[in-house]
C-alpha cells in the first residue's frame, strides 16, 4: 500500500524513496522496523518483488519521496524515511517542509557533542525525541515538537503507533483516510484514490493524530492540538495550488483542478486576449498549455477569454514525455537543462502562422521557459505571448520550496521589470497574474480558508524566519 501511494506521489520527490515497515519478529521476541531505500524513482528503488515478501513486512509502514534543494541530493545519508532505535524503542520519521530554527538546533547539538549521520533537519527531530527527558516515547514526540519551528508535515512510525502531524501554521498539505479497518495518511489525496482509501478530511493545523490499536478499535485516532507561535497565522502554501500539487488532489479543503482553473479565469480577467490581435493575424488566437502543472489553468484562461467574448481556440501545441521528472524539482541547473531538451516537443500544425497564448505556472529561473519559447518559435508563429499563472517569484522560500536564491530568480535578474523579462525570454510580451489577482482566484474557488503564505512572492513571511544552515525540502506519504 506504501508503495502504491509513493507511486502516486512520485511528482512531489524524484531523487530517492524509501520505505519503512514495523513488524515484531516472533525468531527474536522483539519488534524490529526493516528498511528499504536507495536513489532513483519509486519504480527502480523497490523493483524486486522479494522486498515486499521478505523484507518489508508488517500491519504499518511509512514511505518518503525525496526532494531536495542542489547540494545534499547527493548524499546516501540524507535518504528517508530515517530510522533509528533508542531506549524507548524503534522510531521512524519522514518529513515534508522546513525547519527555519534549524541552524539554531544543530549548533547546540554540536556543543553537547551529538553526532550528526546527515546533514538534513529532519535529524534533528530524532535527536530532539531521544533527548527529552519525559516519561513515554508520546510524550518525548510532543516534547520535541514544541522545540521546533517553521513548515512541517510528519509521519513517525513507533512499534505500536503510527503519529502524523501538520505544523500549527499548516504550511503544507496532510489529509487523513481509510481503507477498511485501518487508517492512513498522506501529503495528497491521489495517494488514497489509488489503493481505493476513502478520504476522511484534512489533518488541521497544529494536529497531531495518534493511530494506535485503540483508534482501530474506536475507529477514531486520537488527536492533540499544538500551540502557534503567538502573532503568526495559518498559512497555506499557495504555491501547492500554483504548481506542485496534482490536479486530482484535494489539499487544504479543496480540489486542485478547481482552484488552477479559477487561477486561469483571473489571468484573463487581469490580461485578456486583445480582439486585435485576432484580426492582426487573420486566424483565431490559440492558447496552449506548458503540460503538466498548468494544463488546468490554461483551460480557465481559454474559457474565460470566450465568455468576455475575446475569440481563441485552446490547442494542443506542447507535448510532454511523461518518462522524464518534473524538471523544477530536479536538483542542479545542468540536470534541469537536459530533462527540459527531452522532456518537451512542438506541434508544428497547430503552432505555425498563429499568435500562439502560452499558459505556464510560473517563471522560477527562467532557464526552462527560454527553452521552450526558443523550440515555439522554430515553428513559425506569428507572435507568442507568455501569461504566466502566478505573481513574479522574487523572495527565496524556507518552508520547503527549492527557490532559495534571490540571485537566482529572474525577477530578480532583470529588477522585476516585466518587459525586460520578456525580452530575456524571447518572447513578444509577457504577463504575470498579480498577488492580488492570485489570492482572490483561491479564496473564489476555496472561501472556507483565508490565509496563505505568499512569502516567495510578497516577501511577507508568515513565520519568523531564522538564519539557515542550508535548506532541505522533503516530500512524505
Amino acid at each position: 500500500m506504501t508503495y502504491f501511494g509513493l507511486h502516486a506521489l512520485q511528482h512531489r520527490g524524484q531523487e530517492s524513496a524509501g520505505i519503512v515497515s514495523s513488524v515484531f519478529d516472533e525468531s527474536r521476541g522483539i519488534p524490529v522496523m526493516p528498511m528499504h531505500k536507495d536513489f532513483g524513482l519509486v519504480l527502480s528503488v523497490f523493483d524486486n518483488k522479494k522486498l515486499f515478501t521478505d523484507t518489508l513486512r508488517g500491519n504499518s509502514a511509512i514511505g518518503h519521496n525525496r526532494y531536495s534543494t542542489s547540494g545534499a541530493s547527493a548524499n546516501p545519508a540524507n535518504i528517508q524515511p530515517f530510522r533509528v532505535h533508542y531506549a524507548k524503542g524503534n522510531l521512524a520519521i519522514a518529513h515534508n517542509g522546513n525547519l527555519t530554527n534549524a541552524k539554531q538546533l544543530r549548533q547546540k547539538f554540536t556543543e553537547e557533542g551529538v553526532i550528526f549521520q546527515s546533514t538534513s533537519d529532519t535529524e534533528l527531530i530524532l535527536h530532539l525525541i531521544s533527548h527529552s527527558r519525559k516519561e513515554t516515547q508520546l510524550e518525548q514526540v510532543l516534547d520535541a515538537l514544541k522545540k521546533i519551528q517553521g513548515a512541517y508535515c510528519l509521519v513517525i512510525q513507533t512499534d505500536d503507533k503510527l503519529i502524523a502531524v501538520r505544523d500549527p501554521n499548516g504550511f503544507r498539505p496532510l489529509s487523513l483516510g481509510k481503507l477498511d479497518d485501518s487508517f492512513v495518511v498522506a501529503s495528497e489525496t491521489c495517494a488514497f484514490d489509488i489503493i481505493g482509501a476513502e478520504y476522511i478530511r484534512d489533518i488541521q493545523p497544529g494536529e497531531v493524530v495518534i493511530i494506535d490499536k485503540k483508534a482501530i478499535d474506536r475507529n477514531e485516532p486520537e488527536s492533540i492540538f499544538l500551540d502557534r507561535i503567538e502573532g503568526t497565522p495559518v498559512s497555506a502554501c499557495i504555491f501547492e495550488y500554483v504548481y506542485f500539487s496534482r490536479p486530482d488532489s484535494k489539499i487544504f479543503g479543496e480540489n486542485v483542478d478547481k482552484v488552477r482553473r479559477k487561477i486561469g479565469k483571473y489571468l484573463a480577467k487581469e490580461h485578456p486576449i486583445p480582439n486585435v490581435t485576432k484580426n492582426r493575424s487573420g486566424k483565431k488566437p490559440i492558447v496552449i498549455s506548458v503540460p503538466d502543472s498548468s494544463n488546468t489553468a490554461a483551460l480557465g484562461y481559454a474559457m474565460e477569454n470566450q465568455k468576455m467574448g475575446h475569440d481563441c481556440k485552446f490547442e494542443i501545441g506542447l507535448i510532454r514525455n511523461h518518462y522524464v521528472g518534473r524538471t523544477f524539482i530536479s536538483p542542479g541547473q545542468e540536470s534541469r537543462m537536459s530533462k527540459v531538451r527531452t522532456k518537451f516537443n512542438t506541434v508544428d500544425g497547430v503552432l505555425r502562422d498563429r499568435v500562439v497564448f502560452i499558459v505556464d505556472d510560473s517563471v522560477v529561473r527562467g532557464n526552462t521557459s527560454r527553452h521552450l519559447i526558443e523550440m515555439v518559435r522554430k515553428c513559425n508563429p506569428k507572435e507568442i505571448h507568455f501569461m504566466v499563472s502566478s505573481p513574479p517569484i522574487t523572495e527565496p522560500c524556507y518552508y520547503g520550496m527549492d527557490f532559495p536564491s534571490p540571485e537566482e530568480l529572474i525577477a530578480n535578474v532583470y529588477n522585476q521589470d516585466v518587459r525586460k523579462i520578456g525580452e530575456a525570454l524571447g518572447v513578444d510580451s509577457l504577463h504575470y497574474l498579480s498577488p492580488r489577482g492570485l489570492l482572490n482566484a483561491v479564496r473564489e474557488a476555496n472561501p472556507n480558508r483565508r490565509d496563505y503564505c505568499r512569502a516567495c512572492f510578497t516577501g511577507d513571511y508568515p513565520v519568523p524566519v531564522l538564519e539557515q544552515m542550508g535548506k532541505e525540502a522533503n516530500e512524505p506519504v
